[in-house]
């Protein structure tokens, strides 16, 4: 991964009962891929229980937070981890964080702007890319628009280059 700053997995939305769990709105793949992380914010948070809250997150249960005042206190709080507990890439996998901030060239070599945004509306993942006059496009990441990228920069085909 190229940068070293913590991983924002997930954010308490409140409380849950009266025993100090906590509600996550959950920024990965869910809560089943969240339970895979023992502790959080440096070792802030170590996670004793977690399961799914059928609406999209997740409800946990935190060593560290024995009832619920101290689980209000958290609301707010973002769960981090970093970079090197991320599980390996396979060959053409990236993080999006590992994009954001790429230099953007044409496959002509043609400097084209940087990576400022990366969304998936449902379809595949779209970059988003901000010429140097701050005007931005979107290009979908894939094989035809995207034919290659690594740390240092990614390569789109001219003919979805705004430029």
């Amino acid at each position: 991964m190229a940068q070293d700053k913590p991983v924002t997995l997930a954010a308490v939305i409140g409380a849950h009962g009266v025993t100090g769990e906590v509600r996550l709105k959950l920024f990965g793949e869910g809560w089943a891929e969240l339970k895979r992380y023992k502790t959080f914010n440096e070792g802030a948070y170590t996670l004793k229980k977690i399961r799914d809250d059928n609406k999209g997150g997740a409800v946990v249960r935190f060593a560290e937070i024995q009832d619920r005042n101290a689980a209000e206190k958290m609301r707010s709080t973002v769960l981090t981890i970093a970079p090197s507990q991320l599980p390996e890439l396979g060959e053409g996998e990236y993080y999006h964080a590992d994009l954001l901030g790429l230099p953007v060239v044409t496959d002509g070599g043609e400097a084209v702007g940087t990576i400022v945004e990366v969304e998936n509306f449902g379809a595949g993942d779209v970059i988003e890319i901000q010429r140097p006059d701050g005007k931005k496009f979107m290009v979908p990441m894939n094989v035809t628009a995207v034919p290659e990228w690594d740390e240092k920069r990614l390569v789109i085909n001219a003919d979805f280059a705004d430029i």
